[in-house]
């Protein structure tokens, strides 16, 4: 895997940038994780993917672990770096490692979640470039 996504419950977020990083990558994919993965894919997530054609409804929270992140080129956290909930393997990973602190949009509005996924597919877009040339 190129890029790993990582954000607390691997239920928004991480899931909606790996969504358009694989839709929108020729060359590259990408995979999500978080630190304390939910039960299941936030439903206004899939709703708010679904208006730009992409689907996540299928996807699975997984849990992150050290092998994920050895195997990723590059770990893009969503606000993780700033929590405790961060394992401390991922700070010293030795690989490129961002962090984008994105608002957790769990319990907020649909506007809430537009607002954070329209955040994601503009950076996710200029990674995109820079990743694939």
């Amino acid at each position: 895997m190129d890029v790993l996504f990582v954000c607390v419950g691997n239920a928004a977020r991480s899931q909606m940038a790996k969504g358009f990083y694989n839709a929108l990558a020729r060359r590259t994919r990408a995979e999500s994780a978080g630190t304390e993965p939910a039960e299941r894919v936030s439903r206004k997530a899939v709703q708010v993917m679904a208006e730009r054609g992409i689907d996540i409804s299928m996807e699975k929270p997984r849990l992150l672990t050290e092998e994920m992140a050895a195997r990723a080129g590059m770990v893009v956290t969503m606000g993780c770096l700033s929590r405790n909930s961060c394992p401390v393997f991922l700070k010293g990973c030795g690989k490129k490692l961002v962090d984008w602190a994105l608002p957790d949009p769990k319990g907020g509005t649909i506007e809430d979640y537009r607002r954070v996924r329209d955040e994601i597919e503009r950076r996710v877009k200029k990674l995109v470039r820079e990743m694939e040339g």
